[in-house]
């Protein structure tokens, strides 16, 4: 499926733009999905995405489980005293939170700083307009 382009013969408006996708074409119209998708751009954010997400979702689940089986099969070890009546137990499951939280933030700084410039170069070439 290909984007309607305006006939050569009009005369452009202000509704039209040109993108590196395709031609003169109106901001009406949606864009062209599959060609975006398709684009060298797209593939890249995509794997610079993936290179982010898997091994960080790997190593927190890994944490977790080491947590849940630490949990249900090592009771001795988790209710050792760290500081008064905190234990092993209670300071893994908060830093259960502690590594949440880092990684939210992690993911934050990572996107502003690799994927949003790159989703507005695709933007740009698609001629998709974010205002």
């Amino acid at each position: 499926m290909t984007r309607p382009m305006r006939p050569p013969s009009s005369a452009p408006s202000e509704r039209t733009a040109v993108h590196a996708f395709g031609d003169e074409y109106d901001e009406d119209v949606e864009p062209d999905f599959p060609a975006i998708q398709q684009s060298p751009e797209f593939a890249r954010l995509r794997r610079r995405l993936r290179l982010f997400v898997f091994p960080v979702s790997a190593l927190f689940f890994c944490w977790y489980m080491v947590f849940a089986l630490l949990s249900a099969y090592d009771h001795e070890f988790m209710k050792q005293k760290v500081s008064g009546e905190i234990n092993v137990g209670t300071v893994f499951g908060l830093l259960q939170f502690v590594s949440t939280i880092t990684i939210v933030l992690t993911y934050r700084h990572f996107a502003a700083k690799k994927l949003d410039p790159q989703v507005d170069r695709i933007h740009e070439l698609a001629g998709i307009d974010r205002r």
